[in-house]
């Protein structure tokens, strides 16, 4: 069966990176289709989107967004998109190349061939695999893991990761208008919602190479949503049981789990 994949990247002043970007997925095999978020970039990261969507024929879709939202409901409006549109299998990235565009395909062999339902391309795995970080910034990083993991229990080594794939039944299952967070907060409210729910969930390790064109979205006010987000997730998951949604699985034609 050939199934419908689609990477979705959110971009604000993307300008150094996007073509090269664009070009190396419609180059992998397997024929990924790419979804651009842009917040209103005022370097023109939508027009040169725009410019390259009749070079791959249907494959490069964009959504323009007037000004800056947040990394969250970009992919909010990127998951309720891929749903719509019959998607298999849904991957989130960014669009500086610190994320190798090469595992896709192994993100999506973990789902697909191994079962998973969501894959994580995992900095810490197998060690710490960051290239270019200040160490400052990877201490932060890795420690931001293990204050998740003994806060909530989520067992995932890299829990802040952004690099992922999905099965549609982990979209379609979530109650995505419910989910909070639109920093930094947001990859682990995702994680720890999709754990919570009983979704399958594999690491896979990958080399995180920080951007080497472009400028870091990374803030303190980023930071500390997560350092207090955590804590909610945790006591609200003790309150409010997380449940499946039921009625966009009915919709999509997914089992109940």
């Amino acid at each position: 069966m050939k199934h419908r994949k689609l990477v979705i990247i959110p971009t604000y002043n993307e300008s150094e990176n996007i073509q090269d970007m664009v070009r190396t997925v419609m180059d992998l095999d397997g024929h990924f289709e790419l979804l651009v978020i842009d917040d209103g970039s005022p370097d023109g990261t939508g027009e040169l989107v725009k410019g390259l969507q009749n070079e791959f024929d249907e494959r490069l879709h964009l959504i323009e967004r007037k000004g800056k939202l947040g990394l969250g409901t970009a992919y909010i409006t990127g998951f309720k998109w891929a749903l719509s549109h019959g998607y298999d299998y849904i991957f989130e990235m960014d669009a500086d190349f610190s994320h190798d565009p090469k595992d896709l395909i192994r993100l999506y062999e973990a789902c697909a061939e191994e079962g998973f339902d969501m894959a994580i391309g995992s900095r810490y795995i197998t060690g710490v695999n960051v290239v270019n970080w200040p160490i400052g910034r990877v201490l932060m990083s890795y420690f931001a893991s293990v204050y998740v993991r003994f806060i909530t229990g989520l067992p995932i080594s890299d829990s802040t990761a952004g690099f992922k794939c999905y099965h549609r039944s982990v979209l379609a299952g979530i109650k995505l208008d419910e989910i909070r967070f639109i920093g930094y907060a947001f990859q682990i409210e995702m994680k720890f919602t999709a754990w919570k729910l009983g979704f399958k969930i594999k690491e896979v390790p990958i080399i995180f190479t920080d951007r080497t064109r472009g400028t870091s979205k990374m803030s303190k006010g980023i930071f500390k949503e997560a350092v207090f987000g955590v804590i909610w997730m945790k006591i609200k998951s003790i309150f409010s049981p997380y449940q499946l949604n039921q009625n966009e699985w009915t919709e999509s034609g997914l089992p109940v789990k």
